[in-house]
């Protein structure tokens, strides 16, 4: 028999949905410009952050539904759907941050199918009060839904060129936590169980139930953001240092091997600028290229189109304005084969081109250098690291603009 919903509670389920996900995306977006612990606390915050909204607006969407039977929910079933929504979503958000092409398709795949399997392994929490069949028609649409639109909203947050409000973001991912579960129901079939008990009472109304399990997610994701999202007082943005113009020229320095400059755009070779004839045989060279490793094909990448270095382990992934980029060196082995006056190590797990940094912001006692990229990417620097990166900064500018 078909399975009407309660118009109120679909579209309360809807807004826990869209809630959840803009807390968890605001979070898993944070992820990139957060040093090692706070990194670990903001993709576990959006997991479950992510897992307790989609598994309250399967809750408040079941409640939703006007069942011709009793529903006693087993324990066991519904505890396991969360853990793994917690599990899976948050493998999602994990790939998804790091913000490569290739590993945004497999987020958006991974987090489909985890709102998936929640929904499914939710519902044998009813099998001891109905007997169920589902149509495979809409179990594969519902999955197809799921991976569809949670990619689309993965795809605007973290790769999209001009990323829109993250409430649109938001609302997409919303529609397809929410689209999956509604498609899966109008599928649903549900045969009572021979001598079960007619709808009777409940102690606690179901539209009472979905409003208290509503206020509880939107309650622990409010506590999410109030922990894990620094204060915007302290990370108002300061503006990159430029000297003053009564400022004296500081006293020229000698030229060393840290004098190194492009010698163009697509930094082809790097030669030691006005350096004498006799010191050019004992300047270091710097690579042009550093090897990657991209759509299971061994590359190379130009170092001018390097935006910033991130460690992953012992290996390290570079961004080049619009995607992570798998690199098998250590970021000890890159900054080694990198010009120093145009790359700095700004933490101990980052490397930052300081011709694309585009302004400097304090977090905290720390930085935050935001880059000048087609897809937004902020980069971490650690305290001991900022005075000598506003000194480069501000050295840049100077020849930048002479």
């Amino acid at each position: 028999m078909p399975i009407e919903h309660d118009p109120t509670l679909v579209a309360l389920s809807l807004l826990v949905a869209i809630q959840a996900s803009y807390v968890g995306l605001n979070l898993a977006l944070r992820v990139s410009q957060a040093f090692a612990l706070n990194r670990r606390l903001l993709i576990a915050g959006a997991a479950l952050s992510f897992a307790i909204g989609i598994w309250a607006m399967h809750f408040v969407g079941m409640l939703a539904a006007r069942l011709p039977v009793t529903v006693d929910y087993v324990v066991l079933p519904t505890l396991l759907s969360f853990l793994v929504c917690v599990l899976v979503v948050g493998i999602a958000v994990y790939l998804a941050t790091l913000r490569s092409q290739r590993l945004l398709f497999i987020a958006a795949s991974v987090m489909g199918v985890g709102i998936a399997s929640m929904h499914y392994i939710g519902m044998l929490a009813l099998h001891a009060s109905a007997h169920m069949m589902h149509n495979p028609v809409y179990v594969l649409a519902s999955v197809l839904i799921a991976v569809l639109a949670s990619g689309l909203a993965l795809w605007l947050a973290f790769a999209s060129e001009t990323r829109p409000p993250l409430l649109v973001c938001a609302a997409v991912l919303g529609c397809a936590i929410s689209g999956m579960h509604y498609t899966a129901m109008a599928g649903l079939t549900l045969h009572p169980i021979v001598g079960a008990l007619p709808p009777g009472t409940p102690a606690i109304s179901g539209d009472l139930l979905a409003v208290i399990v509503s206020v509880v997610a939107f309650l622990v994701s409010g506590v999410f953001m109030l922990a894990l999202v620094p204060d915007q007082r302290e990370s108002a943005a300061d503006p990159v240092i430029v000297p003053e113009a009564n400022e004296p020229d500081p006293i020229p320095a000698p030229i060393t091997a840290d004098s190194v400059t492009p010698v163009s755009g697509s930094v082809a070779e790097l030669t030691v600028a006005d350096a004498p004839t006799q010191a050019t045989s004992d300047a270091p060279i710097y690579e042009a290229t550093l090897p990657v490793e991209k759509y299971r094909g061994s590359q190379t990448i130009n170092t001018a189109d390097i935006f910033s270095v991130h460690a992953n382990a012992h290996y390290t992934y570079v961004f080049n304005g619009r995607e992570d980029i798998f690199c098998p060196l250590s970021i000890g082995e890159i900054i080694a084969r990198l010009p120093p006056d145009i790359f700095f190590r700004v933490h101990r797990s980052y490397i930052v081109n300081i011709q694309r940094v585009a302004r400097l912001k304090r977090a905290g006692d720390n930085g935050i250098a935001d880059l000048d990229s087609p897809v937004r990417r902020s980069v971490p620097v650690s305290r001991s690291r900022l005075p000598q990166l506003r000194e480069q900064l501000t050295e840049y500018l100077r020849t930048r603009d002479n």
